[in-house]
């Protein structure tokens, strides 16, 4: 064997594929083991199997399920040591401490726009590829993430699980409600560290940001 060979083996590439033998067939992932394979092929099917007891939202693992569930006890055990603010999932308050930063460490290389998550820039990216691997299987429509398609999955059934505890109002995302509900308490909770100003939505926020 002649060094071009050794240095082809031992190659981060190939010593990925060897770490995640198992890939998949619909978009090429690859999985250290069979089983977790399996649980990867469910966020192309769209296929939930942990369903909330209190309302008709599903989720793929179970600790969705569990993080899930924190909604409607109103539990929120992660705190901001900044501030006096406490949240419900750990990747609010990641979210949160990165508004008092301003820091956001992924950026797409064609468009430059930044992400609090890496989870968010690979899926924000196959907006320029068109890239849709996860495809619901009432309606073949296809998107970009498996979130999307799971949250596209309830608009088949028509049901609104996020309630608002002040009117009638129902919303289909989480993120609906919490946006309604700062019409109903005042609260901004979207700080710009540059200024003064403050926001009741991360999207106002976030346009905010891009004027700085």
């Amino acid at each position: 064997m002649d060094i071009s060979d050794n240095r082809k083996i031992n190659s981060p590439l190939t010593l990925q594929n060897r770490d995640k033998p198992h890939h998949c067939s619909q978009c090429g992932k690859g999985l250290s083991s069979s089983s977790n394979l399996g649980h990867h092929m469910k966020t192309h099917t769209g296929e939930r199997p942990y369903q909330c007891s209190l309302c008709e939202k599903s989720f793929l693992h179970k600790y969705e399920l569990k993080n899930h569930l924190r909604i409607h006890t109103g539990e929120k055990p992660f705190k901001c040591i900044q501030c006096d603010k406490a949240f419900s999932q750990n990747y609010e308050l990641k979210r949160h401490t990165r508004e008092h930063t301003g820091e956001y460490p992924y950026h797409c290389p064609q468009c430059s726009q930044g992400f609090i998550f890496k989870s968010s820039l690979i899926s924000h990216t196959r907006t320029h590829t068109g890239e849709k691997p996860f495809v619901c299987s009432q309606c073949g429509k296809g998107f970009s993430s498996s979130s999307n398609l799971g949250h596209h999955n309830i608009t088949h059934t028509g049901h609104k699980p996020y309630q608002c505890s002040h009117c009638d109002k129902a919303y289909l995302h989480n993120y609906e409600l919490k946006n309604h509900l700062s019409k109903h308490t005042g609260e901004k909770p979207y700080q710009c560290n540059q200024c003064v100003k403050a926001f009741s939505t991360e999207n106002r926020f976030k346009i905010h940001l891009r004027k700085h």
